[in-house]
């Protein structure tokens, strides 16, 4: 006699049992083949490229520039160590930039590598600028000289009050003046003096920096240098927003 186990496996007939169903590839999800290889699967997405094998230093400044192209806004040491794995260390993402800025500057493009207040960006050269003023239609905007002379206080002798602003060009303040300067992002309040009042302390901001192209208030210039260089801003923002589309 056969045990109930055996017959159970011959199955009904004397036939063995059928052999489990393979998952065809519709059923694996995305219509990707068994193992996640979506080429040749028809209707499947596009074959997707491997990532670059980076082997040395000039593969990681590739990836730098590139990334510094793409990017809006300057990008810290410190947000371009996150593009790698393992992560490569602050001082030769610093040395890779320092090379990147020689290798642009060597080679006399209109663009260069600088480093302003809150990272590292790609931007036009300032000697250029004469001849991109020529693709506006406007004249960008000019700041009264009151206007110059309270962002100039403000930068050589921050944090100061408005009382401190009124006491140095010995006039009024009037509050548009800090409202311009305000309005563009170049000035804050940070605190409030420990006096009588409590009057607001203003700054300049990271933002003012970025403006002009500094990493820090040592690289400031003289007020007319000042003037130069908020007037090419005004330029820059102006055929950004000729370029912007309309909505």
């Amino acid at each position: 006699m056969r045990k109930p186990e055996e017959n159970e496996a011959v199955g009904e007939a004397g036939t063995a049992p059928d052999a489990p169903e393979t998952a065809t590839p519709a059923e694996t999800g995305d219509g990707a083949l068994p193992g996640g290889d979506a080429c040749g699967v028809e209707g499947g997405d596009a074959p997707v490229r491997p990532p670059l094998q980076l082997i040395g230093p000039e593969d990681y400044k590739r990836v730098i520039e590139a990334t510094l192209f793409a990017s809006a806004a300057p990008l810290t040491v410190t947000a371009l160590r996150l593009l790698f794995e393992p992560e490569p260390g602050g001082e030769l993402v610093r040395r890779l930039l320092e090379e990147l800025r020689a290798d642009w500057e060597k080679a006399g493009r209109g663009i260069e590598l600088a480093q302003t207040a809150s990272g590292w960006r790609f931007q036009t050269r300032p000697d250029y600028q004469v001849y991109l003023d020529r693709l506006k239609n406007e004249k960008p905007p000019r700041y009264s000289r009151a206007v110059m002379e309270t962002l100039a206080i403000i930068a050589y002798r921050q944090p100061v009050t408005r009382g401190d602003i009124e006491d140095i060009r010995g006039v009024a303040v009037s509050p548009g003046v800090l409202k311009t300067l305000e309005s563009r992002g170049w000035i804050d309040v940070v605190g409030h003096r420990d006096t009588p009042g409590r009057p607001a302390l203003f700054a300049t901001t990271k933002r003012f920096l970025d403006d002009m192209g500094l990493r820090g208030l040592a690289e400031l210039p003289a007020l007319p240098e000042i003037e130069r260089m908020m007037d090419l801003v005004d330029t820059a923002h102006l055929k950004t927003d000729a370029a912007a589309p309309a909505e």
